[in-house]
């Protein structure tokens, strides 16, 4: 009779922690959808710090784009979203969702900085910049950068805006606010925030970025405009049919560009592999299923990828399941540059050895022609 009662007690137990269960489960994904948002497209970005300069003709100017990985990745870091496998089919798993610590936030963050204001360029791309976010401690890196950038306007676009991630359990992401800057010294008529088509599915539309390409209009001298794209694609992307999308939009805006003539300048994180760079490195890694090759073919016509003259040398991208090392991580190039028949330009990858982040900087330097 007591060892009956006893089972009962247990299994009402057992019922109660389930049915508390369910709720806080059922509360959480109602507490996502409500914070769950898209920002429209075509959304107007003010410039903050605007300069006076207009850009002239057959003058050379010089642009970078740098992906900063929220300051979060250290040559040792890994990221817990990232899978691979090695040659030897060793499975592996990134660790981390967080920067280690705070103090190590603001270390990749200042390094990033130091690494823009040592090229100099005329403009700088920016991605993965976080505004306020529980991964970088609360660090607000536009903040750090426009300070330490004071001789450039700022464009800013938000691109990641999430309620508080429970995921890992271990340690949530948390909540984030970032997105993607431009930085100019030179005048900058207007912006606009067009938005990347993204997935709708019901765990991976929390989970991703808002993808979006910012577009920066600038006068030039011979009353044409110089339209800068600062852009981050989709890396998670299984069967591509985002990508697919995301390309069809932007060659559309850059068509429609050039046929009145204006000058035009992507650049940023394609997330996808360019050029002949797939296979280009030495790795004991097998190439990463996120990994997606992206041609001059891919592009419509009248346009170009810059192909960085050290392109078979030094990689822009490292592989995040693991560590960083040398010759056994899988690396590749997934930053750079695409312009418009009337820009006369060329590239060189910055060798940062993935000191402060897991892509390496890449610098353009361009002409537009009469």
């Amino acid at each position: 009779m007591k060892h009956s009662h006893w089972i009962k007690t247990i299994s009402k137990g057992i019922g109660l922690l389930l049915g508390i269960l369910l709720v806080i489960v059922v509360g959480y994904v109602i507490y996502m959808q409500l914070q769950y948002y898209r920002i429209p497209d075509h959304q107007t970005i003010t410039t903050k710090n605007d300069q006076s300069k207009t850009i002239q003709l057959d003058h050379p100017y010089t642009a970078m784009t740098y992906n900063i990985g929220f300051g979060a990745y250290s040559p040792s870091y890994s990221f817990f979203m990232d899978t691979g496998e090695s040659l030897k089919g060793e499975k592996t798993q990134g660790k981390y969702s967080r920067a280690y610590s705070k103090a190590e936030e603001e270390k990749n963050t200042n390094g990033s900085i130091q690494t823009v204001q040592k090229i100099d360029p005329d403009f700088a791309f920016i991605q993965e910049i976080d505004e306020k976010a529980t991964r970088s401690y609360g660090v607000n890196q536009l903040q750090l950068f426009e300070q330490n950038l004071n001789q450039y306007g700022v464009a800013y676009a938000k691109d990641f805006h999430t309620a508080y991630l429970f995921y890992p359990f271990t340690e949530p992401h948390g909540a984030v606010q970032g997105g993607i800057v431009t930085f100019s010294k030179y005048h900058i008529q207007s912006n606009e925030r067009r938005q990347f088509p993204v997935s709708s599915a019901f765990i991976e539309k929390f989970m991703d970025l808002d993808r979006c390409f910012l577009v920066s209009h600038m006068p030039v001298s011979n009353g044409k405009e110089l339209m800068m794209i600062n852009l981050h694609m989709s890396a998670y992307d299984k069967g591509g049919k985002s990508r697919e999308a995301q390309l069809k939009l932007l060659n559309q805006v850059m068509q429609d560009e050039a046929q009145k003539g204006n000058y035009v300048i992507v650049g940023g994180d394609f997330n996808h592999s360019l050029g002949d760079s797939i296979h280009q490195f030495p790795t004991q890694q097998k190439t990463p299923d996120w990994v997606y090759e992206l041609k001059d073919s891919d592009i419509t016509s009248g346009f170009r990828f810059v192909k960085a003259t050290n392109a078979t040398t030094v990689p822009t991208c490292r592989a995040t399941d693991i560590p960083y090392e040398p010759g056994y991580s899988y690396t590749t190039v997934v930053d750079g540059f695409l312009v418009s028949d009337n820009v006369q330009a060329t590239a060189e990858n910055q060798d940062n050895g993935f000191a402060y982040a897991d892509h390496n900087p890449v610098k353009l330097t361009f002409t537009l022609k009469k």
